[in-house]
């Protein structure tokens, strides 16, 4: 015979009140906000590759953005 769902004291704010989640329904959240994460990181990843790559290709935007220039050197000694 199935098990029924065990309750958690897990709460969660719904604008009207708390409520409690299953066992399920907190791993499924567990699961999205890894795999957001692991978009995220991702993204940053690309955007920073591409900034690289720009600023490989066009010498002139040195120095005109300090954030581009830090991430440009920051990726140069990592690598």
């Amino acid at each position: 015979m199935a098990q029924a769902p065990t309750q958690i004291s897990t709460e969660i704010s719904t604008g009207t009140g708390t409520g409690t989640r299953t066992d399920l329904e907190a791993e499924i959240g567990l699961q999205q906000e890894r795999a957001l994460a692991r978009r995220a990181e991702e993204l940053r990843s690309r955007h920073s590759q591409a900034l690289s790559r720009l600023m490989e290709e066009r010498r002139d935007l040195h120095g005109v953005h300090a954030l581009a220039d830090f991430v440009a050197d920051s990726l140069r000694w990592t690598a």
